[in-house]
């Protein structure tokens, strides 16, 4: 009985120390925009959306596959970030979900990420966001995937 006790306590406190580490924000890190921005400035460029509902300005890495973390973009370099679109160079990396997805692989594609079609935010009115990515595959891409694929992007 005890050791049922013992077990149970240290599930328990594994699972709160995970909780807290997922809704603690992070530190600010190479994902936030330099500290010579205002948020005035910010206001005026629009932001990306994550899965956790965070605003992001030039994010090194993004997640496509919020549900299951099956695709990622990786290493984004931007060029550009406007009002009306911005462009990256980074890799997408894809679990291949062969012969199923826990047992996959992931492989890395260099892509060219662009976004656009820049609208108010609904949780955040004040501030604009992107609604569409594309990502062009320069070099090799996933079997299922086409050379160029466009997400919408979640408001």
């Amino acid at each position: 009985m005890r050791r049922h006790t013992l077990s149970t306590a240290v599930t328990l406190c594994f699972a709160a120390s995970l909780a807290a580490a997922a809704s603690a924000p992070s530190e600010a890190g190479p994902t936030s925009p330099p500290a010579s921005h205002t948020a005035r400035q910010q206001a005026r460029v629009p932001v990306l959306v994550d899965c956790f509902w965070h605003p992001e300005v030039r994010p090194t890495d993004f997640m496509l596959a919020c549900g299951d973390g099956n695709s990622r973009l990786a290493s984004l370099h931007w060029m550009q970030w406007g009002p009306n679109s911005a462009k990256a160079e980074g890799v997408n990396v894809v679990n291949d979900c062969k012969p199923y997805c826990a047992a996959g692989r992931f492989h890395s594609y260099p892509v060219v990420v662009r976004l656009d079609r820049a609208q108010p935010w609904k949780k955040h009115p004040q501030l604009q966001h992107y609604t569409r990515m594309t990502l062009e595959y320069t070099a090799g891409r996933p079997d299922t995937f086409s050379p160029t694929v466009t997400y919408p992007l979640w408001n």
